[in-house]
Order: structure tokens, then C-alpha cells, then sequence
């Protein structure tokens, strides 16, 4: 008998397992430990919902908190004190991972703030304080895929900074993201910077399409809208797989490549199924192809690891019914453009909301602390 398990089986087929959720829980317990031991792990996203949420449970905050209550820090201060602190821990759990990986692996992510998300030059400017903050060669920092954020992505690349771009929806709106993290690299490489060192995922996210898609597809409640439920998400993430290979074949991005440049791999985020009548592993097992990053939210994790199905590739295969399914949708009036553009804006509304509930909590924590 085979003893091999699903995200061994994932892995193998060239997807890197990232944790979608970081806490100091998690990494004094031995927790993150753990999960690179038995469920493959080789990497951690955060977001503003993921420290609000390890903040408000728990004590594993609070020596840190009184400390920084004591010192006077405002809570801001205290906000950017505690996640680059829990981002450093991590980035050193990883780094055996990222010097084994030749650091396309090991990578832990640290999101800017997301009331900067249409602010190009303050998003730089916190970007380069994050990553000296951290002072990790394996950490990333998070810039959304806004207009203004594409500036920024390039002038972050161009500095050395390691990117996870986040919050893409749209297959236009990815070859511009990929033309940025490009002409950083071309920006890098010009002011003497070893490319090899830069690394980048974009991340696409998938439920979240499938969600508002399928609302409109129970507002139209035709047979021809009911057969088309729940696939959009899937078949946009194989287009945009499509788009990283036409992108990174191209003559330009055989020049950087071939100085030492690495490619931005794809990575698929807001995986966990949002419908509870879909597999589990959707968004898993559908997506499977190689140079790809998924990161899971641990229920999905687990759920893969249980029972996860791997098929190796369930992408390049089906860009022609993914195609199709695109083509359907907009044949029955739904606009994709007006779906991404909608998503980009609530991702960013979101993450607002989810920022000021961070600070809200840190500043109750300090009050309490004094």
C-alpha cells in the first residue's frame, strides 16, 4: 500500500502548500511546525482578517501588548510592532524551507496597509519599512493589484522587496500585474540587484468570483444559468493560468529569465468553498497544475489532506471549456468586467473593515494593559 497522502500527491504535482493564517499561537505551540512535518507546508499568506482574528483570541499577545502599552506606543505603532513580529518568527520556522527551495518556498507574506491600496507612494513607502522591518529574506510583502498598485509593485520590485501581489480577479488586470513585477525586474536589474534573489506569486482568488456569479445565476434561475453554477471561479483561474505561460514565454521574459529572474508563479487564494454543497477540496483538486502556489485556510487544509483527490493537471487541459464557460456567462448577460471590478473594490472594502477591527482590538488590549 501507497503511503502516500493527498498534499504529498499535491506537492509532487508541482503546487506549493501555503497556510492561509498565521498566529503566535500557532508558532510557539509548535503548531506551524507541525504542519510543515506532516501536510506539506512550505509557506504562510496573512491579511488584516487573519491578525484581527489571532489578536482578539488568546494570551499569546499580552506580554508583548504591556510591553508597548509601558513604552507609550500609539496603535498603529503597536499594530505594525506585532505582526512584523509574528512574521519574523515564522520567516525563521520557514527558513530551512526557503534555503532548500532555493527561496521560491519558505515565503511568509505581510500585507500593507489596505487603506493605501490607491496610495502608489505611501504603499512604497510602507512596503520598504515592512520589509526592513521584518529583515527576513524570506518574507513577501502584500500590495493589492489596484491601478496604483501596479506602481507600486514595480518600484518595490525594482528596490530588491519580494512581492505577493493580492487580490486579482480579472485576466486583464493579471497581465498587467505580470508587466509590473516585469519592469521591476527590469528596473532591479539595471540598478544592479541580483535578480535571482526577487521572488513573486500573483494571487488570483477563486471562490469569491463563484460567489457573486452564481448570484446572479439564481437572480436569472433558467436551466441554462443553473448548469453553469459554480464553475466561473474554476474557469477563471485556468485562464489566467494561460496567461502566465503566454507572459512568461515571451521574448522579454526570456531575457530577464535567462540574467536569473524568476517567474511570478500563480497563486490560487480564497480557496475554501464559500457553498456548502460544493466538494470541499473544489478549489484544491480542480486547480492542480505545476508552478503554482495554493494557500488554504486550514479547514481546506485538512480537508485535502483527508480526502483530497490529485489527478496532477486539471488546468492546461480545459482552456477551451474554461473558455466557453466564460463565453456562456456573458451570453446571458453577465458582465465580467463589471463582476472583477466589483470584487477588486469590495477585497479592498473588506480588508479596510477587517484593518480597523485590528486596531480596535489592539487599542482595547492596550488601554487594558496600562
Amino acid at each position: 500500500m501507497s503511503t502516500e497522502t493527498p498534499t504529498t500527491a499535491l506537492s509532487a504535482a508541482g503546487v506549493s502548500i501555503w497556510l492561509d493564517d498565521l498566529s503566535r499561537e500557532r508558532i510557539n505551540s509548535g503548531g506551524l511546525q507541525k504542519l510543515i512535518a506532516e501536510r506539506n507546508v512550505v509557506g504562510v499568506t496573512t491579511n488584516p482578517t487573519i491578525f484581527a482574528t489571532a489578536l482578539a483570541r488568546g494570551e499569546a499577545y499580552d506580554a508583548q501588548v504591556a510591553e508597548l502599552a509601558s513604552a507609550g506606543k500609539t496603535v498603529t505603532e503597536a499594530v505594525f510592532e506585532i505582526t512584523t513580529n509574528d512574521v519574523a518568527a515564522a520567516s525563521d520556522i520557514f527558513r530551512p524551507v526557503y534555503d532548500s527551495t532555493g527561496g521560491k518556498d519558505g515565503r511568509v507574506s505581510i500585507e500593507v496597509e489596505p487603506g493605501l491600496a490607491h496610495d502608489a507612494a505611501g504603499t512604497i513607502q510602507q512596503a520598504r519599512e515592512l520589509w526592513a522591518k521584518v529583515d527576513r529574506p524570506n518574507a513577501m510583502i502584500k500590495i493589492p493589484a489596484t491601478v496604483e498598485g501596479l506602481e507600486a509593485i514595480t518600484a518595490t520590485i525594482g528596490a530588491g522587496i519580494s512581492v505577493n501581489v493580492t487580490l486579482i480577479f480579472s485576466l486583464s488586470r493579471h497581465r498587467e500585474v505580470i508587466n509590473a513585477y516585469l519592469t521591476g525586474l527590469e528596473q532591479a536589474r539595471a540598478a544592479g540587484h541580483d535578480v535571482s534573489t526577487i521572488h513573486s506569486v500573483a494571487s488570483f482568488f477563486v471562490s469569491r468570483v463563484d460567489t457573486e456569479i452564481d448570484k446572479r445565476l439564481d437572480a436569472l434561475g433558467t436551466d441554462d444559468a443553473k448548469a453553469l453554477k459554480s464553475k466561473a471561479g474554476i474557469a477563471n483561474a485556468r485562464l489566467a493560468y494561460q496567461v502566465y505561460e503566454q507572459e512568461f514565454s515571451s521574448e522579454r521574459s526570456r531575457v530577464l529569465l535567462a540574467a536569473g529572474a524568476n517567474k511570478q508563479r500563480p497563486l490560487w487564494a480564497s480557496t475554501g468553498v464559500k457553498d456548502p454543497s460544493l466538494p470541499d477540496t473544489l478549489y484544491v483538486t480542480e486547480l492542480t497544475v505545476g508552478e503554482t502556489v495554493n494557500t488554504m485556510p486550514e479547514k481546506t487544509l485538512e480537508a485535502t489532506f483527508d480526502h483530497g483527490v490529485i489527478t496532477g493537471d486539471n488546468v492546461t487541459r480545459n482552456y477551451n471549456a474554461a473558455n466557453n464557460t466564460l463565453d456562456a456567462l456573458a451570453a446571458l448577460g453577465i458582465s465580467y468586467d463589471e463582476v472583477t471590478a466589483l470584487l477588486e473594490k469590495e477585497g479592498v472594502e473588506k480588508f479596510i473593515v477587517s484593518w480597523n477591527e485590528l486596531l480596535d482590538t489592539v487599542a482595547a488590549a492596550l488601554e487594558a494593559a496600562k
